[in-house]
């Protein structure tokens, strides 16, 4: 995964904020729970010496959206007074985070975009089609927000899915000669997000003559049928659980051919493990693939550089006089590093293991 996106994050020289928190709105009262959550954050970025005025600009975006039914999380970042970054997590983090650190900690978000794929949603019945199609992610400008995939705006209200869709079409009269005008939308709408997969689901009448059309000319992506539909908002819900389910089996089966990649890499010396090898290269730039663990309790801290991003050391001797040396725990360092030196991302999923829940595949 490519973690360009992340780069707005680094603008500043300042100590960042970096907030992860459940946001879901899964009761009837998640608004006080949610504000809860972010009053006990707060407190302990308080503790923590974050300055009031990142505090103030946080309480100005924190609190998720009210209109996105269903598990949802979010990761903000201030720095100087001023919004790194609003992230919408299709999946909510394991434990609420709030930190005060010299760089942002947004393993989180990487780990949350690692994980979706660029898609189209399709939804049959006897009056008609939606066709949805969507990037691995997308911003919304007049919230200042990104959103990670797009499972979040399933169980939206309809005219605030169609908003978040890159490809759109509505037909009608499914039933009869308007199929084959869906399938050509579905072909569309693949093209259009270079779809890794369409997941297709909705009257079993409508999802037969769909399949027809869709098996005489595929599109350039792979074709799952899921449960749910458009019908109604328990339709819609079905939907977003079936499509979550399909997404993360698709995810999963791709990150397994990258750690069997790094598996055989590994024995053969041509790849990293390990945070003393795995900075070096970094450093060096000679990382094409970080891979990070999701649990990093036991991480140690690592010395680095304001001016040169990539710098990373054991020991702050490593940078010798350099003014602008600083430490932070390891994953927010390794993470920068290969954000400003250009690497992508992978997260390794249990229970592929490396030592110190790194590695990485070099460049050639």
């Amino acid at each position: 995964m490519d973690l360009a996106f992340l780069q707005p994050l680094y603008a500043d020289d300042s100590s960042v904020v970096s907030v992860h928190l459940d946001t879901s709105r899964l009761t009837h009262d998640a608004d006080k729970q949610i504000e809860l959550r972010w009053r006990a954050a707060r407190r302990a970025l308080g503790e923590q010496g974050a300055e009031e005025v990142d505090l103030e600009v946080l309480d100005g975006v924190v609190g998720g959206l009210p209109d996105l039914p269903g598990p949802q999380g979010e990761a903000l970042f201030a720095s100087a007074g001023r919004l790194l970054g609003a992230f919408t997590l299709v999946e909510p983090p394991a434990a609420d985070s709030a930190r005060v650190l010299p760089v942002p900690d947004p393993l989180g978000v990487a780990i949350d975009r690692d994980h979706q794929l660029p898609h189209v949603v399709v939804a049959v019945d006897r009056e008609g089609a939606d066709v949805d199609a969507y990037p691995a992610s997308g911003f919304e400008p007049t919230l200042r927000r990104t959103f990670n995939g797009s499972t979040l705006h399933i169980s939206r209200v309809r005219a605030g899915a169609e908003a978040k869709a890159s490809f759109h079409r509505r037909t009608v009269n499914l039933w009869t000669e308007n199929t084959g005008q869906a399938a050509d939308d579905v072909r569309d709408a693949a093209a259009g997000v270079d779809a890794a997969v369409v997941l297709v689901a909705g009257d079993p009448k409508a999802v037969g003559l769909l399949r027809e059309h869709l098996a005489a000319r595929p599109p350039e992506a792979e074709v799952v049928y899921v449960e749910g539909g458009r019908t109604d908002a328990s339709a819609r819900e079905s939907l977003r659980a079936s499509v979550d389910a399909a997404m993360h089996e698709i995810m999963t089966a791709r990150h397994r051919t990258v750690l069997e990649r790094l598996e055989a890499e590994l024995s053969g010396d041509r790849a990293l493990q390990g945070i003393p090898a795995v900075k070096e290269a970094l450093a060096e730039g000679r990382v094409e693939t970080l891979l990070l663990a999701a649990d990093r309790a036991g991480d140690p801290e690592l010395f680095a550089s304001r001016q040169d991003p990539r710098a990373l050391g054991t020991d702050p001797a490593a940078l010798g006089t350099d003014p602008t040396a600083f430490s932070a725990p390891a994953a927010p360092l390794l993470l920068r590093s290969a954000v400003l030196g250009g690497a992508s991302f992978t997260e390794i999923l249990p229970p592929a293991r490396c030592v110190d829940g790194v590695a990485a595949l070099p460049r050639y």
